[in-house]
């Protein structure tokens, strides 16, 4: 063996002298072996490669690997290599040849160290590099022999180097209109309706849609969604809703229908429909979800698409338009009911008057103002977007009532789309707004002019009450400022949003196999190629937080995607904690269950007594969203989507009634602490409860009302005193000749009266 070795090591020594004969000098040094050159991105790339992203693969040695460089020439000096090594990283000449072969100096760096770790670390080095160590030790070699070692080492720690080319061709995203066949196979019609708000754009593109064969609306909302599908299914045209949370069909027997309706992100590219309407589609400028709008534009199977929106939007949906070869029509619309801005700002709480809007854009101003307008012995309507559906339309039916003593509404801009309001008169409480920038970043700037425009045009609505709307200010010094926003016209679109697609990650992962998700999607983003006239790249901050907070959980690429597009605030720690908590049981395929859940989010829920009581069950209303999200893509292990909806409404109730006291709860926050804790007995009612929902039907003949529930829960009465009391009622029944309940209007056993179409056994709807 040790003569062949010697052979071998002769061979090299021989290969090695003539590469150190022929790099003497720096111009020599460049000589030496080289990456193809399609993969020396480094110099020659136009867009700079943030090479900080990609983090070095660590090597270790295996234990059982022999030494065969030590029998050739003899044990290394550590001390002395360590002083090789370090002349070799300082030379310039490497330097420029690690540039030539796409090693940056971000890389080097981490190369360099990585590289001086090994040989010092490892006990056994390949036999070659052993070798030539020796030699440079011995004094027959040059420094610069080690570089092919050195670049074998980089491409070990960073596997991209071999496949750079191959990544930028996946995130090549600069003809995305090419990503949907199907729809460029078709001859679509595109109709835009622009116009303020208050135009009746929207109702033009829904007189289309209601009377098309079929059909599918894109909204940006769940109320929105919900509003079609009611108002179609009310006007004879069978609806079914899509939500990411939500499905409802028209038919009883669960057969699609011809026509949806739907949240933007739930919109369906494969599905051919006659008509399309996509509505809002200035919103394709969104950072965080314009890439749904670019997607349902670019990607919808329908042979008409009716987009509505701002008229700003004009000329990025025409260049659009050429991209996918389809002409534009556009449609243009005039507000219906005149905007007044008056010459005072409100200046005191006051000079609140019935139909008035107090815009916040904080939960503090919201609390604050409202606690003031009630302290004048005046009723108050409060809305923002952290409260449930159901909360909001009860919030908004009690403000547009004519009847209920409640004329002032306070809201956050969220009263922008999705909600019809009878507003005389919107005052802004501030003209300064929290925004996220593309990175992720929030920043505090004046509103916008797009987003004043949309909150002002909610006065005077036509067909309600006040049918001129006027606008102003809380403060005299913004009131310039709101006269000089409203006075101009939005910016024009100039870019629409892109995301990476779960198949684009998945050949990544491939790639980069040793990559976390959060860093797979960073990497995307830096290398990603984009037509900078058209698109932009939309915020992924989101993505990566629940990537890197549920990395040190095991799954599936694929799975783990999808739980990380999840619609998460990531401001609340309880949704955050939930969530991994969901992930980690999904880990270990088990199933998340009612009772579990329930557990978990302290169920049955207490009335509110203070504001951190009502932020707490917002928190678990959205848990109790992200149980249904993920319900509808992992039935298997979210099994009981309708006990969790179940629950959703009672808490939606629960949330409804804190806020018609907010006063109250603001009151208690200051002299009282939060009473949400469960305690050792709601637990016991809890487990009562629990285990009647999962006997209903079996134990009681699935008939419960609000009264039986109560009882259960209180453990004053089990499912088999229900059966036996239901048996004595049947029994008097048919004593009295009757069959049933003496009133079938008034069954005692299922919650009260019935209303049309309500099944016996199920709760009234809320």
């Amino acid at each position: 063996m040790l003569v062949n070795g010697h052979r071998w090591t002769r061979c090299c020594r021989a290969v090695l002298n003539s590469v150190h004969i022929a790099s003497r000098g720096p111009v020599a040094v460049q000589r030496m072996i080289l990456l193809p050159t399609n993969a020396r991105v480094g110099l020659y790339r136009g867009k700079k490669d943030d090479t900080r992203l990609f983090t070095p693969i660590p090597i270790r040695p295996s234990p059982d690997d022999i030494n065969v460089g030590a029998e050739l020439t003899g044990v290394l000096d550590k001390a002395e290599m360590l002083k090789v090594i370090l002349k070799f990283s300082n030379r310039k000449e490497i330097k420029f040849l690690c540039l030539e072969n796409g090693i940056d100096s971000n890389l080097q760096q981490q190369a360099f160290i990585s590289f001086r770790k090994y040989c010092l670390e490892t006990d056994a080095l390949p036999a070659d590099l052993h070798v030539v160590l020796s030699d440079i030790l011995q004094g027959a070699g040059h420094v610069d022999d080690i570089f092919p070692y050195f670049l074998r080492h980089v491409k070990q720690i960073f596997p991209h180097l071999e496949c750079m080319d191959d990544l930028k061709k996946i995130s090549d995203l600069r003809q995305p209109a090419n990503w949907y066949p199907n729809a460029r196979g078709m001859n679509r019609k595109v109709i835009f309706h622009s116009g303020p708000t208050n135009s009746g754009k929207t109702y033009h593109a829904m007189e289309r849609f209601l009377t098309a064969k079929s059909g599918v609306y894109c909204g940006p909302l769940k109320l929105l969604a919900s509003e079609v599908y009611n108002k179609s299914n009310q006007r004879g045209t069978p609806c079914d809703l899509v939500t990411g949370e939500e499905r409802k069909f028209a038919n009883p027997e669960g057969k699609p229908s011809a026509h949806v309706a739907c949240t933007v992100e739930m919109t369906s590219i494969n599905t051919p429909y006659e008509v399309a309407v996509i509505d809002e589609i200035q919103l394709l400028k969104d950072v965080g979800r314009g890439w749904a709008w670019t997607r349902a534009f670019l990607g919808l199977m329908a042979e008409e698409i009716h987009v509505c929106g701002e008229p700003g939007t004009a000329d990025l949906l025409q260049k659009l338009c050429e991209t996918t070869h389809e002409s534009l029509e556009v449609r243009n619309y005039k507000r219906l009911t005149p905007l007044h801005i008056e010459d005072q700002a409100l200046q005191t709480l006051d000079n609140v008057m019935p139909g008035d809007c107090i815009v916040c854009f904080s939960k503090n101003d919201i609390y604050a103002v409202s606690r003031e307008i009630e302290a004048r012995g005046k009723e108050v309507a409060v809305i923002y977007g952290g409260l449930p559906p159901g909360t909001k339309l009860a919030q908004a039916a009690k403000f547009n009532d004519p009847n209920n003593s409640c004329k002032v509404l306070v809201a956050t801009d969220a009263i922008g789309m999705g909600l019809n309001l009878s507003i005389r008169r919107v005052i802004f409480y501030s003209m300064i707004k929290p925004t996220m920038n593309q990175k992720g970043e929030k920043e505090m700037d004046t509103i916008s002019v797009s987003a004043a425009l949309q909150i002002a045009g909610r006065a005077g609505r036509y067909g309600m009450k006040w049918e001129e709307g006027y606008v102003t200010t809380f403060k005299a010094e913004d009131l310039p400022t709101l006269k000089g926003i409203l006075a101009q016209t939005p910016d024009p679109l100039t870019q629409a949003g892109l995301h990476p697609t779960a198949d684009m990650i998945e050949l990544y992962a491939y790639h980069l196999p040793n990559a976390t998700l959060s860093n797979l999607m960073e990497i995307f983003v830096s290398l990603s190629t984009v037509d900078d006239s058209l698109y932009f790249m939309c915020n992924t901050e989101d993505f990566k937080f629940l990537a890197e907070t549920i990395q040190h959980v095991p799954l599936p690429l694929r799975a783990r995607y999808i739980f990380c597009c999840a619609p998460i605030n990531r401001n609340m720690p309880f949704v955050c904690s939930m969530f991994l908590k969901y992930a980690r049981r999904y880990s270990r395929n088990e199933p998340v269950t009612f009772d579990w859940l329930c557990n978990q989010c302290g169920w049955p829920f207490q009335l509110p007594r203070t504001i951190i009581d009502l932020v707490h069950l917002e928190a678990v209303f959205d848990v109790l969203d992200l149980y249904l999200w993920l319900s509808y893509r992992f039935p298997d292990l979210f099994p009981d989507e309708k006990l969790v909806r179940d629950i959703q409404r009672e808490l939606d109730d629960i949330i409804q009634q804190g806020v018609f006291q907010i006063t109250k709860l603001l009151k208690n926050s200051e002299t009282a602490v939060s009473t949400n804790t469960p305690d050792e007995d709601s637990f016991v009612m809890r487990q009562k409860k629990s285990k009647y929902y999962r006997e209903a039907g079996a134990g009681a003949g699935g008939t419960r009302g609000r009264l039986t529930e109560r009882l259960l829960a209180q453990g004053l009465l089990t499912p088999a005193m229900l059966q036996e009391l239901k048996q004595e009622w049947d029994q008097q029944a048919k004593r009295t000749g009757k069959c049933g309940a003496p009133d079938d209007e008034d069954d005692p056993f299922d919650g009260g009266k019935k209303g049309p179409g309500r099944r016996k056994g199920s709760r009234k709807a809320k």
